[in-house]
């Protein structure tokens, strides 16, 4: 009997020291903008890991996308337009600098009801508008209301979105790294292991990356090894403070008029 309560102990010691270590690995997000565009597209989609899915609004392939990642219990966000310093064209739906407040809420709000999986917003381009104090903080009053996070994609040091969020209680995260700006193997190879140690000395780092042909190839072997590397894969709502409520755009009400 007392070697049976022996074994039983040993082994629930064991179990938990497993777990507490698998608590303690270092989390990495790897969040795939830019999708809705290609067919190709949803087989980025698709690969069998908890990969971060950006959807832009009012593309071929951006509905079919959102849901077949809500489909696989993956996080999707709103990869929302917004102007770049170069004036680059934004598509239907993006944010720019000339719009009025009511103009650019409305934008806001057809751009969730097209993705309305969107649990969080991250910006697409944007280099000039996240440097803007006042569309951040209509951005940051829109998603206060909506429960929804954001995370600024950095596209400019001079960001505001950051000062905004917090300026209005905004639950919110910024990129680490970005993955795949050159696609040669060479380069990928150096951004993933850029993310890995910040993931190791920080304990968490996020990455955007693209559904580019060789990002795919690449992702598609790399993420098989992390568990050899030490590393977590994890959606991005797992980095979020617990106090966050996750919620899905689909089930708030816009109520635009009642934003100050």
């Amino acid at each position: 009997m007392r070697l049976l309560y022996f074994v039983l102990i040993c082994g629930w010691l064991c179990l938990s020291a497993s777990l507490q270590a698998n608590q303690q690995l270092p989390k990495i997000a790897i969040i795939i903008d830019d999708i809705g565009y290609q067919r190709s597209d949803l087989d980025m989609v698709a690969l069998p890991y908890p990969l971060t899915i950006a959807v832009l609004p009012f593309t071929p392939y951006g509905q079919r996308s959102a849901q077949l990642a809500f489909s696989q219990r993956k996080d999707v966000m709103l990869h929302m337009p917004m102007q770049a310093s170069n004036n680059k064209a934004l598509g239907r739906g993006g944010l720019t600098q000339d719009m009025s407040r009511a103009e650019f809420l409305q934008e806001l709000d057809a751009a969730l009801s097209d993705i309305p999986y969107a649990i969080g917003v991250n910006n697409h381009m944007g280099s000039l508008l996240t440097e803007l104090d006042r569309p951040m903080a209509w951005l940051m009053q829109y998603l206060k209301q909506r429960q929804l996070f954001f995370v600024d994609s950095l596209t400019t040091v001079q960001s505001r979105a950051r000062y905004q969020a917090q300026r209005h209680g905004v639950t919110n995260l910024s990129r680490h790294v970005f993955l795949d700006n050159d696609v040669s193997e060479q380069a990928l190879e150096q951004q993933f292991d850029l993310l890995l140690r910040i993931a190791k000395r920080h304990q968490q780092a996020i990455a955007i990356a693209h559904p580019y042909p060789e990002t795919y190839a690449f992702l598609k072997q790399r993420l098989a090894e992390l568990p050899e590397l030490g590393v977590e894969l994890v959606p991005v709502s797992t980095l979020l403070p617990k106090e966050h409520q996750v919620i899905a755009a689909g089930f708030t009400a816009p109520a635009i008029a009642t934003l100050e």
